[in-house]
Order: structure tokens, then sequence, then C-alpha cells
């Protein structure tokens, strides 16, 4: 048996967990920039709020339903995000954790009540955390998946859901829309759409030839899954990322070359961390940028440059060095920058790096420098030491007019209770 476990309206319920005083009224939780709106607490479901509405267009609404709007603290919530998984380790040996707010838990060889079971995972977070999860368990992991879709919509199961019968899955099953099944995305769904096949019950009717054809061994697999065959592994060590991409939008579009040499600096820092983190290096790099395509009346350009590293590294010195010299090379003076990025690609593993006879950057020297920033960084925050090159930030970072107290990552944030 499988579980997914699922927190609930996550980014909100971060928010709550150190404001009771919002439990019951409307809440979201805004995008990048202030841009859109990402999470919705059950109240602002209610109020008709939608998922990815830009929260400019409905501000007047916003205000007059009196609805708590908050930027995104992406620190608090990667910090509680941990702690939730730290948590779930506690009930199985084998967790996969899927993204920032869910989790696989395979319950291989446990003799218990899953109903209950479930409600002492749920009860556990919540009194450890404050953060209200859903769960689902079934014997695949679509099918958690499928009883997770219901334990969120059925409030008097409490928050759990169990398919550990063939009558339960099929009367699922038979409810539930094929565009709600895990791993049937929009392409497929109109697909099967075509043939008639409205539901996740009737896709199971299709004939395995046919499903292997049209949709490829993917698709076979989801079948397979929703049949109660369990075919999807857990992948309790999440496999070492192929591209990594660090881009962001400005808080205000820029136009001189200060300031985008900044940034450029800064992601490919945060790309340099990432390959050091899944102990990695990359041999090839594309730098970025774009003015504001949605402001018609001035002018616009975009351009990106993709290059070979003269060999693979992780250092943020390097990554940095060459980062700056492509951004050079495609600014241009006249326009107003929206948005830039770093991509480094051709990752390979710290230990197949191909050397270089033309190389003149002492690795080892760097290797031994990076190793130093990153304990220190760890031990007292993300930049303490970083590139001059990197700057403050303080012309370009993004705009985050509601942010809340990173309570739990921030000395001078932690929360302070008088008796």
């Amino acid at each position: 048996m499988f579980a997914l476990v699922d927190c609930n309206n996550f980014y909100v319920s971060c928010e709550r967990v150190f404001r009771p005083d919002l439990n019951g009224r409307p809440v979201v939780v805004l995008s990048n920039n202030d841009g859109c709106i990402i999470s919705r607490s059950n109240e602002a479901k209610e109020l008709g709020i939608r998922m990815g509405e830009p929260a400019f267009k409905i501000a007047e609404f916003l205000q007059k339903n009196k609805v708590e709007v908050f930027s995104s603290n992406y620190a608090l919530y990667g910090d509680l995000s941990h702690r939730v998984m730290s948590t779930l380790s506690q009930f199985t040996p084998e967790l996969e954790i899927y993204s920032i707010d869910e989790a696989f838990l395979s319950l291989a060889g446990l003799s218990v009540n899953w109903e209950e079971y479930g409600q002492k995972i749920r009860a556990t977070i919540l009194r450890n955390l404050g953060i209200p999860v859903s769960v689902g368990i079934a014997p695949t992991k679509v099918l958690a998946k499928v009883a997770n879709h219901y334990a969120k919509k059925a409030r008097e199961k409490q928050g759990v859901w169990v398919l550990d019968s063939p009558e339960r899955i099929e009367k699922a099953l038979r409810k539930l829309a094929v565009d709600e099944v895990w791993g049937i995305g929009r392409q497929y769904s109109k697909l099967l759409k075509a043939q008639k096949v409205q539901t996740a019950w009737e896709f199971l009717q299709l004939d395995d030839d046919w499903v292997r054809r049209r949709m490829t061994v993917v698709g076979l697999r989801v079948k397979k899954e929703l049949e109660g065959i369990a075919c999807l592994t857990m992948e309790l060590i999440p496999p070492a990322k192929k591209v990594i991409c660090t881009s962001r939008s400005f808080g205000t579009d820029q136009t001189d070359l200060e300031p985008l040499e900044e940034a450029v600096a800064t992601y490919a820092a945060r790309c340099a961390e990432k390959l050091r983190r899944q102990h990695s290096c990359a041999g090839m790099m594309m730098v970025f940028l774009h003015t504001n395509g949605f402001k018609e009346d001035e002018p616009q350009y975009a351009k990106n440059l993709v290059f070979k590293l003269p060999a693979a590294t992780n250092s943020t010195i390097e990554l940095i060095r060459h980062a700056r010299a492509a951004l050079r090379a495609i600014y241009k003076k006249g326009y107003r920058y929206k948005k830039a990025g770093v991509i480094v690609m051709e990752i390979v593993s710290e230990e197949r790096v191909q050397g270089s006879l033309f190389a003149c950057v002492d690795l080892v020297k760097h290797a031994a420098i990076m190793k130093q920033i990153d304990r220190i960084n760890a031990k007292y925050g993300r930049d303490t030491i970083k590139i001059a090159t990197q700057g403050s930030g303080e012309k370009w970072k993004l705009r985050r007019r509601k942010l809340s107290p990173c309570y739990t990552t921030r000395w001078e944030d932690i929360i302070k209770v008088r008796v």
C-alpha cells in the first residue's frame, strides 16, 4: 500500500501557523513580484477567487471582502516543508518527496487499520506543525493520488480516504473525470475525450494495445496503476537535475547594465549552489534577457547566448565570470528589461569532469574555496559570503510589499511571546 500526503493550501497554511487570527478568514498568497494568486484558503475559494488571477485586476474585490494578501515567503515555506517531511519520515522507512507540499509513503509490510493510520499521520503533523494535510491510501501511487483527491473534498472523511478494495476503487473511478487522473495531461485528455472517454473508469475499459500505441508505455503504466497493479516504484533519492535554471522578473524594469550584471551574477551563483548540492558540474551555459512583451507601446528586445564552458565546473567564481561576459555580449542600450536568467546544461557528476589542457583555472583551489563558502553560508545564512559582483540587489530585487516575517529562518524574525 502507498499513502500520498498533501498539505492543504500549503502557502496559506504556512502563513496561518504564526497568525492564528487568520483562521476562518479569506487568505491568498501571490506569486513573484506580487503578480498572480497561487494559493487560496477555502474561504477565498468560496468567494470565487480563481487560481492564477492577477491580483491587480481584483484589488478592489480583495479589499472589499477583507481578504488578507501575502507575498510569497519561500524561506518560510521551504523550512516548514522540510519539517513536514521530517515528521512523515517517522511513519515509514521509504519516503518520496514529490514536491514542496506532497510526499509518497510506502506502507508495505504494515499491518494496521488504514483509516486510523492515516488519521494518526494527519493528527501528528497538525499537532507538531499546525499544517493541515489530506491523506490518500491505496495499492498504487496513481490510486493514492485518486484517494487524496477525494480526501480533500469529502469533509465527512476528515482528510483521509482509503481505496483498499475493488468495490471502493471502482466507485471512485466511475466518478473521477479522466483529466483528473495523475499522469494524463492536457493532450492525452483531449485524445481520450475524442474517443468518448470521460471518466477514469471508462479509460480502464480501453484495450491495452490501443493505449500503448496512442499514449506510449507511460499511458499504459497509468492504466495498470488504476487497475491496482503497481508499476511506479518509490524514488527515495531524487535524481540529479539535467538542466538547472535560475531566473526572475525584476521588481522594476531595468535599463542600465550594472544592475543587470548584479542580477545575472546572483542567478549564476544560485546555479552553482544547486550544482554543488547534487555534486555535479555544468559544461554549457545560456544567459538570456528580455523586455516586457505586455507593454506593446515600448520597444521590444529579447536575446540569449548559449556557449560551451572551457571545462565543466560548479565554481561560483567561474560561472559568474562567464555569465557576465555573455550578458555584455547580448545587452543593448535603449530598452527596459523585465527579466533575465541563467541556465546551465550538459550536467555531469563531479567525478566525471573532463579536464582541459588549456584551462588556466586551479580547479582544486576553487573547489576548496567553494566548500568553505558553502559551509559558512549554511551556518550563518545565504550570502553571508558572496562574490562582490552580486551586489545588494536593491535595484532589481523582487517586489514583495506584503512579505511576512521569516519566523523560522531569521533570528530577528523569531516570534516573541510576552507573558
